[in-house]
């Protein structure tokens, strides 16, 4: 019994940061600020031609595909007063890997979120004074996250390309993210910086949630120890 308790201990720290980062990536997925922030930080309207509107419009239409039941999107604006299908077809292939990609995020974030919080229920429920081994996992997993994000956060310091190369090729199984910034608007809505910037913000979020989770427990044991 003890060699499980210790095993599902284990799994609840490892888990804690898949956990924090799939929720930080569903996060910013869904979240129109961060499109309205590059939009304007990378000067977008420029590079598409397209109008503040219209952006908004196609930053709704992509996070509504995302959680959508469409295998592909078809997204029409206006440029020039003229009616302009936004993606062509590499893009669109491209855009459901990424859908793909989302939604593998959400079924992480729910299973890790559904065994999270029955570790937690059943910690307690097995022994309901026993809040120190929580708060001893709740550090260790913070701490686990936050020596990840430090790693990753280094790296894509150091040599960002290098690591979104890396990922495509790790997640994509064809070549259809390899898009030309001359011609397909994609890439030109979501140009490099825009992903560093995303990049970070999403380590920044995982590394709160880290730190919130991990000073909790530390607090508890603080406290614990200032009690004896």
């Amino acid at each position: 019994m003890r060699f499980l308790v210790t095993i599902a201990k284990w799994l609840f720290i490892l888990c804690l940061p898949v956990l924090l980062v799939t929720a930080s990536i569903g996060w910013l997925a869904n979240s129109l600020w961060l499109y309205q922030h590059g939009f304007e930080k990378y000067q977008v309207g420029i590079t598409t031609g397209l109008t503040d509107s219209e952006l908004e419009k196609t930053a709704i239409g992509l996070i509504s595909y995302f959680n959508s039941g469409e295998e592909y999107i078809s997204l029409t604006v206006i440029k020039d007063n003229q009616p302009l299908v936004l993606f062509n077809e590499r893009e669109v292939i491209h855009l459901k890997d990424v859908k793909g990609l989302i939604r593998l995020d959400y079924w992480v974030l729910l299973g890790t979120t559904i065994y999270a919080v029955g570790y937690v229920v059943g910690r307690l429920f097995w022994n309901r004074r026993d809040y120190r081994r929580l708060a001893w996992a709740l550090v260790g997993g913070g701490s686990l996250t936050l020596g990840l994000i430090l790693a990753l956060g280094l790296w894509a310091l150091v040599d960002f390309d290098q690591l979104l190369l890396q990922f495509h090729l790790l997640s994509f199984a064809n070549e259809f993210w390899q898009l030309d910034p001359t011609h397909d608007y994609l890439i030109m809505l979501i140009p490099r910086g825009f992903l560093y910037d995303a990049t970070l913000i999403c380590a920044g979020a995982t590394a709160a949630g880290a730190v919130i989770l991990g000073g909790v427990g530390g607090g508890y044991l603080w406290f614990a120890r200032r009690k004896k």
